[in-house]
């Protein structure tokens, strides 16, 4: 009842930042990140130690995630993206998973532009993700497998309406880095939440070390060439 009335408490607008609710920490120090296997580096932005988990009241269509350059369309080889890691939880707001959708979008003009078309999944409406296998506070991986050789932005859709969805994180940093997104009302800006000053959504990025170089093979082309447009 005192998370519940937390929650209604936090009035609702037209604003990306009154339709979002938080719920702060209750202990020090943050889980560790799972490791990763070899070969492989992450790219990330938050500081590791996580402040609120923020979630929206409407969850379809709301979404969030982080910039990061990563080769140029000049770059005949691009790098595979292995996995998005996503700081969750289970406990919050309704004490079970209930799953949410991932998805890369392009992002033009780095580091002044801004987020365009979702490159994958090729089918524009999102990758959905059902976690399992852990309980409480901490980092999901997601399996991704996809070459970009473009600036981009990793990204996060709650899909269901609170309290039956899952939430995000933003880290303890009260300065924000400039790189975390939110997707509302059908368009892209800089994040901001009923969290403020947090800003730095805690969703990192997987990637092999090694670019990638495709086979001779039109199939394997074709699969780079298609996020140039």
């Amino acid at each position: 009842m005192k998370r519940l009335a937390f929650v209604l408490a936090i009035a609702a607008a037209a604003t990306p930042a009154a339709d979002t609710a938080t719920f702060g920490r209750d202990h020090a120090g943050c889980p560790t990140p799972p490791s990763f296997a070899d070969g492989t580096r992450e790219l990330k932005w938050d500081n590791g130690d996580w402040k609120y988990l923020v979630y929206w009241y409407t969850g379809e269509g709301s979404w969030v995630g982080n910039d990061f350059a990563e080769g140029s369309p000049a770059d005949s080889h691009g790098r595979r993206i292995t996995n998005l890691r996503i700081f969750s939880s289970d406990l919050t707001p309704n004490d079970a998973w209930d799953g949410f959708r991932v998805a890369i979008y392009e992002f033009r003009g780095m580091p002044n532009g801004i987020p365009g078309e979702m490159i994958w999944p090729t089918s524009g409406t999102g990758h959905f993700f059902m976690p399992s296998g852990r309980t409480g506070h901490g980092w999901l991986s997601v399996p991704v497998d996809w070459v970009v050789t473009i600036s981009f932005v990793a990204a996060m859709e709650q899909v269901y309406d609170a309290p039956d969805c899952d939430p995000f994180a933003v880290d303890s940093n009260p300065t924000a880095l400039e790189h975390s997104w939110s997707l509302y009302g059908g368009s892209w800006r800089r994040f901001e939440s009923t969290a403020d000053p947090y800003r730095n959504v805690m969703l990192r990025v997987v990637i092999e070390d090694t670019p990638f170089r495709p086979a001779v093979a039109p199939a394997s082309f074709g699969r780079v060439r298609a996020i140039f447009r």
